[in-house]
């Protein structure tokens, strides 16, 4: 969650925030400007790990923007159980990343395994320059939607997978 760039402007268009920050500095300082924002009802700031925290049982949404050489594993967190995993997903990620994520039909192995319970919309192109500090590389809106209808019941997830990564091409 870091300095709230996200958290707040949720908390303030009506959004209840769990935000997760694991570092004890961020998760003080969140903290302080929830409370001096007057959003303690719409904000909890919890420290803790996006990759390991327990996700709710109801049905919930990610807005994220995880270190990019996290996304994967985040990304697996989210999406590998599609039975409890969230009903969407935005997410800040390397443009790379968002562009192939996003591709129709999908070509790489995690996205093709997810395509039954998921879809995937590339939003926005964001510029380096945007961030501080600046990144290497652009970044990109990526936003995920679980399925209405999913093309295999939630629990084939792990078989599919498993089906997938055999007959993947190395």
């Amino acid at each position: 969650a870091g300095a709230g760039a996200l958290t707040i402007p949720l908390a303030r268009a009506g959004a209840r925030v769990i935000a997760i920050e694991c570092d004890p500095v961020w998760v003080r300082r969140l903290t302080q400007r929830v409370a001096r924002l007057g959003l303690e009802g719409e904000v909890r700031v919890r420290a803790g790990d996006l990759r390991d925290v327990d996700l709710p049982a109801q049905p919930f949404r990610v807005v994220s923007s995880p270190p990019f050489h996290l996304t994967t594993t985040v990304l697996r967190r989210l999406l590998d159980d599609p039975a409890r995993g969230p009903y969407r997903v935005d997410l800040v990620v390397q443009w790379e990343v968002a562009r192939k994520r996003a591709e129709l039909p999908p070509r790489s192995l995690l996205s093709t395994a997810w395509a039954p319970w998921w879809e995937f919309e590339l939003v926005r192109r964001i510029p380096r320059g945007a961030f501080r500090p600046t990144p290497g590389v652009d970044a990109a809106w990526l936003a995920i939607r679980k399925r209405r209808q999913p093309l295999l019941p939630p629990s084939l997830a792990r078989d599919y997978a498993e089906f997938v990564r055999s007959r993947w091409p190395l």
